[in-house]
């Protein structure tokens, strides 16, 4: 990163600093208000007023920067021919003025809709604060349902992981129905609720659909797994785990086998971001299949748009962040000022769409219930990591 690039970063930083970055549009029918979260770590950068890193700048603030960044970008370039939006832009991590802090505090009132990249904590009371007031909360990056029971009013625009086991069984289902499918998988919590999700969803019936069987591996020796194949037959690894040294062994196991034994290799939602399994060298026409709620080509008019007002801010073009920050406020700006509190039942929209294609559903915990616990947009992509370039399955 160059001196001047690092200048103009550090101008947009002082200024998310030093004010709640309100954008307003054109006086109209009514003003909606918008609260936008995301995780800027400001207590930990400045001293004060002052920058605590010189020329550099801090890691563990860049994706909260960059989401707040393609917000910024949707907020000046918003048609809103219903009405005119206030925006004000929050910390989620400072110290002083905490999300706790703010709804005690009462600045959180009168707010139409909340949009946040958050998790855990702030996801949690975010959400807790928006069904009692009745607010859309769009969660717009965390896989986490944040523990919400019937609350109607929080929506995820990423997949929780069962979402993620329902679209691998039916990929598995339509595309593998006779060849033999192994689910291998390592000791841990979140491999447990994989195992479970995929047995609950294979077994809904009483009856197994597909026949699946499960391998245990207890360290990363993976060499077991060669006397399961078959040289004559299709076999189908669906790796049960979001752990990187499991991803990337299992994958050099099966990448050393695959001329003798036909496999296909499907692995978790997070497997997007190992960058060892891009590389087209160790991994050379051997694809690694995951699940997705993101795909964006960035061929459409939007992105164009938003590649080009970022690359003349700071002379780099945006990452990914920036552009869910853009689709996050872009899309449910548009909806809330056009549909103000019936919003939720236009969530599907066509007319809002930005990049994704959403498919929001209601969520219900418990067979029966007729109150929606909460909206999940459930379109999930099939993607292959194949030479080191990502591409639709």
């Amino acid at each position: 990163m160059t001196k001047k690039i690092i200048y103009l970063v550090l101008v947009c930083f002082f200024a998310v600093a030093n004010a709640s970055a309100q954008v307003e549009t054109k006086a109209a029918e009514k003003q909606f208000r918008v609260a936008i979260f995301a995780p800027l770590y400001l207590d930990s950068a400045f001293d004060g007023k002052k920058y605590k890193y010189d020329n550099s700048f801090p890691k563990f603030s860049q994706a909260g920067l960059d989401f707040i960044q393609g917000a910024l970008i949707a907020l000046d370039s918003l048609p809103l021919p219903n009405g005119s939006v206030e925006a004000h832009i929050y910390d989620c991590k400072s110290e002083t003025e905490s999300v706790q802090s703010l709804i005690a505090n009462d600045e959180l009132e009168n707010i139409d809709l909340i949009i946040g990249s958050v998790k855990d904590a702030e996801l949690t009371r975010l959400s807790s604060f928006a069904k009692q007031k009745n607010i859309p909360f769009i969660s717009a990056t965390s896989p986490n349902d944040g523990g919400n029971v019937a609350n109607p009013f929080f929506i995820m625009l990423n997949a929780t992981l069962l979402s993620h086991c329902e679209s691998i069984h039916t990929f598995l289902l339509q595309n593998h129905g006779t060849d033999k499918i192994f689910l291998c998988r390592k000791p841990g919590m979140q491999e447990d609720k994989i195992a479970q999700y995929l047995k609950a969803i294979n077994e809904e019936d009483g009856t197994p659909l597909l026949n699946i069987e499960t391998i245990d591996f207890d360290g990363s020796d993976f060499t077991a797994l060669e006397s399961r194949l078959d040289s004559n037959r299709s076999s189908i690894i669906v790796a049960g785990s979001l752990n990187e040294d499991f991803a990337n062994g299992i994958a050099k196991q099966l990448y050393g086998m695959k001329n003798t034994y036909p496999v296909e290799l499907i692995g978790m939602p997070n497997w997007e971001s190992f960058e060892t399994l891009r590389d087209a060298v160790a991994y050379k026409d051997f694809p690694i299949i995951y699940t997705t709620p993101y795909n964006n080509p960035k061929t459409d008019a939007n992105s164009k748009m938003v590649l080009k007002v970022y690359a003349k801010k700071f002379e780099v073009n945006p990452v990914d962040m920036v552009y869910k920050g853009f689709e996050a406020v872009n899309t449910f700006v548009k909806l809330v000022t056009k549909y103000n509190i019936d919003f939720t039942s236009h969530l599907n929209d066509a007319s809002a769409k930005t990049f994704s294609e959403f498919n929001f559903k209601p969520v219900f915990l418990k067979k029966g219930t007729n109150f929606p616990d909460y909206f999940e947009n459930k379109h999930l992509f099939l993607m292959k990591i194949l030479n080191g370039k990502v591409s639709r399955f």
